[in-house]
């Protein structure tokens, strides 16, 4: 089986995990991984993550054109600006998860580091989560947006829309977008009840231990 079919697979097996799992419905959420050729597979759009075939991705090569399968998500301009910006993006994945949108739209959430430090993982894997406003669905200006962050972040979450995350290959970004909406769901569980959370220092340690990008 050559890597081509191999990630179209791993794109429909890990997307169907995903939705068997309720962490997006209907026919929301989008993928898009980085091939050998420099090209890219792409989930289509108005498809489902429970029913995505194989051959129907959308395939476009290595200047950006679509050369075959199904048209691809509106979403394009989010996930071409984790490609142009992030040297080490192989994969990216956007999702509607109920309790990243939901923290979302809380009024005290820290836009520039939306998670709170309540387990190092959520850190190991993310960094910094910077909140960013509300757009269209497949407005351009969200390409823009993440563009304006030059880089610096591996995940963000459109305000009262989803989260999106890059990561080196498909499945370090899976379970990048995994551990975001558990944390977000620890977020909301501990709301109002004073959790401890990690100290400036112990996030410090998680930091350096594991080579975090933190700015």
């Amino acid at each position: 089986m050559s890597e081509e079919a191999k990630l179209r697979e791993a794109v429909c097996t890990l997307a169907r995990s995903m939705f068997d799992r309720g962490l997006t419905h209907g026919s929301t959420g989008n993928i898009s991984v980085r091939l050998p050729d420099g090209g890219l597979l792409v989930t289509p759009t108005g498809s489902s993550f429970g029913r995505l075939d194989p051959a129907r991705l959308s395939r476009f090569d290595a200047g950006g054109q679509l050369v075959a399968g199904d048209k691809p998500t509106k979403e394009m301009p989010l996930h071409q600006a984790f490609y142009e910006t992030r040297a080490t993006a192989g994969a990216v994945v956007h999702l509607h998860s109920a309790h990243a949108v939901a923290l979302s739209t809380l009024p005290d959430v820290d836009p520039d580091d939306m998670l709170p430090s309540l387990t190092p993982y959520a850190i190991m894997l993310l960094g910094k989560v910077r909140l960013l406003p509300f757009f269209v669905p497949g407005d351009a200006a969200i390409g823009e947006a993440i563009r304006g962050l030059a880089g610096r972040r591996s995940a963000v979450m459109l305000a009262n829309h989803g989260p999106v995350v890059a990561g080196k290959d498909l499945f370090a970004a899976v379970n990048a977008m995994e551990e975001l909406e558990a944390t977000a769901r620890l977020a909301l569980l501990t709301r109002h009840h004073q959790p401890r959370l990690l100290s400036p220092a112990e996030v410090g340690r998680v930091v350096a231990q594991f080579d975090v990008e933190w700015s």
